[in-house]
């Protein structure tokens, strides 16, 4: 069904908020999908947005706010750049676990497209130039669209690698950034609650968790550091490079669409527990609040 054809459907059934491959499902009658369950769909996702989705971490972030702002010391950038380095490498702990506990071989390709773009392999986008005839690999220059099926490894597309060219520019040695002794007790415990929840056996723990994150991630706080480099650069003369932070923000729009794909699709194929989820999903904010409120506490130390 065409785009339009697909809204009429939807609002003559009352199953307007529903995503597209949904509606194409129900209309199909494919097994699972019906309207019943797409109404019962719309009620669960309002408890979401409700008990979920405002969670301070994402409608109120003291300090995304105050690092807005650009008024931050040279060493205030260093503490910051040091402790996303950690969450940066941790994170891809997390997600080889989520790839190893994928109960779908889509599942599974779907994490591994994460962790291998994360390492360095470049999205190959479809109709467009191969990643391969790229000549700069650097953040600036890379997609968002496409699959590493067909695309390019380039140690310089590592995102971490994006990362160090900020903190070398910062006086960081490469010893200095993304290891474990590096964090702090609430960036180390965010870390690892991302292994233990986003990265869970449990699929539908897993689900939760990666939802609550991709929504965290896509509602604003990325435009909020991109801002505040973009001031402190202009404050004080320098340079730093932008890029991980400007690329990961084209990103997560991205991403929170195609977990809510996935979120309608487990929940019309399984019985899911709705409170459960939405408690994982709180859990999982939590250990992100706790990340940024660590930080938050150590500017003002910093002070």
């Amino acid at each position: 069904m065409l785009a339009g054809e697909l809204q009429d459907f939807a609002a003559r059934l009352g199953l307007i908020g529903l995503t597209a491959p949904s509606l194409q499902a129900i209309q199909a009658g494919r097994a699972g999908y019906n309207v019943e369950r797409g109404k019962a769909f719309l009620d669960f996702q309002e408890r979401i947005n409700r008990e979920l989705l405002t969670h301070r971490v994402i409608t109120r972030n003291a300090y995304t706010a105050w690092f807005q702002q650009g008024e931050q010391t040279e060493a205030q950038i260093r503490a910051f750049v040091v402790q996303f380095s950690v969450f940066s490498n941790q994170f891809l702990v997390a997600q080889l676990h989520k790839m190893i506990n994928a109960d779908t071989l889509e599942g599974m390709r779907a994490s591994k497209e994460i962790l291998a773009n994360e390492i360095g392999v470049i999205f190959n986008p479809h109709g467009a130039r191969r990643a391969a005839e790229i000549e700069q690999y650097d953040p600036d220059k890379m997609g968002t669209e496409g699959t590493v099926q067909g695309g390019t490894f380039r140690f310089e597309a590592g995102h971490f690698e994006w990362l160090y060219q900020i903190a070398r520019q910062l006086g960081l040695r490469f010893d200095e950034i993304g290891k474990r002794r590096h964090g702090t007790a609430s960036t180390l415990f965010f870390c690892d609650e991302l292994i233990r929840l986003y990265g869970s056996e449990d699929y539908a723990v897993s689900q939760a968790a990666s939802y609550a994150v991709e929504n965290w991630a896509a509602a604003g706080f990325w435009e909020e550091l991109i801002e505040g480099l973009k001031r402190y650069n202009e404050r004080h003369g320098t340079d730093l490079p932008l890029g991980f932070f400007v690329w990961h923000n084209r990103l997560e729009a991205q991403h929170a669409r195609h977990t809510q794909e996935e979120l309608e699709e487990y929940y019309f194929q399984t019985s899911l527990d709705e409170h459960a989820f939405i408690c994982c999903g709180n859990q999982m904010l939590d250990a992100v609040a706790a990340f940024w409120d660590g930080l938050d506490e150590q500017r003002k130390r910093l002070a």
